[in-house]
């Protein structure tokens, strides 16, 4: 049978199943499975346990329940409750100062948890209930904060670069480097976005009552509960870069230290402790499910011979165009993103795109940021994204919030995002210049 037909009917099936709602690596781990034994008999029927095992060896794997678990530590320590009250008590007498404090909560928070949901699930807890009740105008609260949740996608430490750096065989300071600007950049172009509306339009982010306020006394204790994550940060990220540690041991120490700043914050118990073991355990082995799924996915597709097919298919529609060839690769990230998980997306895609890249020797640490703007989009993007879903879970019932609010509310946001990425395609010292600078080359 044609490739080219093979790959049409396991893309085409994965699709259709995806959208009766079950579990993403069932899907894709049934797909590829039932393609595997179609395509080669009973001489496929131990595929999927190599593959699994294959991946044990993978010691970047062992970062993965690490971080993970800095991050449900973090959340249980009372960390964003504090810094939202930081930001309420430094930003609240400002026109739509909750709004762009809560910016740089979100990225702060998706830094040392390394995801986008976590940020986007700690503001729609602690920050959405507060905007909304100091008259806050619900088409830039529920957008800023899904937005604002991604930029844990590209500020350091992102669990995606983790990934993405072992498939592309790059180093993975580098590719938190190259996160960094961009990611600030991102978050900046959100706050502009939300100051200037909301001087433009007053009523939709107003500033607190002046018996709100608080004192300069006050303003400055507040600032503690910034201290201990940031120097959390910078010591696992830090330790990494210089070459201390290598990414497995730097998650060590984050989960070790995400004890430590829980303990500070007097938020430490064994309850708590469990807790957190247990969550840990049960996303890690969601998230490695998905792994196991995607690299049985990706190997049945190499083994027909698809990846050269697709290098052919590629050059022969684009040419050897590299600016062509990777906006041709971001725009198919965009579509998949609707209904897949970034790391399942990120795996399933390695085997075809990385070996194209390589062969014209774009930079894949760039190629890495390109990912991490192009999933933020498509997570945000209607009808799927699954950021546009989360938001809906979060909103109080009696918010009169819809889902065509929550729809309208994210598209600014998604423009901003359209245009940091159409600039890094054409740029590509934006994301370049800080490894360049630190590492050299």
């Amino acid at each position: 049978m044609n490739v080219t037909l093979i790959t049409i009917m396991m893309f085409a099936s994965m699709m259709a199943l995806l959208t009766t709602g079950r579990q993403i690596f069932l899907i894709v781990g049934a797909v590829a499975t039932v393609s595997c034994l179609a395509l080669w008999g009973t001489g496929g029927v131990m595929m999927p346990h190599f593959n699994a095992v294959n991946m044990i060896y993978w010691d970047v794997m062992l970062s993965f329940p690490a971080f993970i678990f800095m991050g449900y530590m973090l959340a249980r320590s009372g960390m964003a409750d504090a810094l939202y009250d930081m930001i309420y008590k430094w930003m609240g007498g400002v026109r739509g100062g909750l709004g762009m404090g809560s910016i740089g909560i979100c990225a702060l928070i998706g830094a040392v948890q390394g995801t986008c949901v976590s940020g986007q699930v700690a503001m729609g807890l602690i920050a959405l209930p507060s905007m909304l009740k100091r008259k806050y105008s619900k088409s830039i609260v529920t957008g800023l904060i899904q937005a604002g949740g991604g930029l844990g996608y590209l500020i350091p430490p992102s669990l995606v670069f983790v990934l993405y750096g072992y498939l592309a065989k790059v180093p993975i300071g580098h590719l938190w480097l190259a996160g960094a600007i961009p990611g600030l950049i991102l978050a900046g172009m959100y706050i502009a976005y939300i100051g200037i509306r909301c001087q433009l339009q007053p009523h939709i982010g107003p500033p607190i009552p002046l018996e709100e306020r608080a004192s300069w006394r006050e303003k400055f204790i507040s600032m503690r509960a910034g201290v201990a994550p940031l120097v959390l940060l910078f010591v696992v990220m830090g330790l990494l870069i210089v070459g201390v540690t290598t990414v497995t041991e730097s998650s060590a120490i984050g989960a070790i230290g995400s004890i430590v700043v829980a303990v500070v914050y007097r938020r430490f118990n064994w309850a708590d402790f469990v807790m957190v073991v247990d969550h840990t355990w049960r996303l890690t082995s969601i998230i490695m499910w998905i792994f196991v799924a995607a690299i049985l996915f990706g190997a049945v597709y190499q083994g027909l011979g698809a990846a050269k097919a697709f290098d052919v298919l590629v050059t022969g529609v684009v040419g050897q165009n590299p600016t062509l060839i990777v906006a041709m690769m971001v725009g198919i990230y965009l579509l998949l993103g609707m209904v897949m998980d970034d790391f399942a997306m990120l795996i399933v895609t390695a085997h075809m795109f990385i070996p194209v890249l390589v062969g014209l020797e774009v930079n894949m640490v760039w190629f890495g940021v390109l990912y991490c703007v192009t999933v933020l989009v498509a997570l945000l993007t209607p009808p799927f994204g699954f950021a546009l879903f989360i938001m809906k879970g979060l909103v109080p019932k009696d918010s009169g919030i819809t889902m065509v609010d929550i729809y309208k509310s994210i598209i600014p946001f998604v423009a901003l995002n359209g245009i940091l990425l159409a600039v890094l395609i054409f740029n590509p010292q934006i994301a370049l210049w800080l490894p360049a600078k630190v590492f050299g080359g």
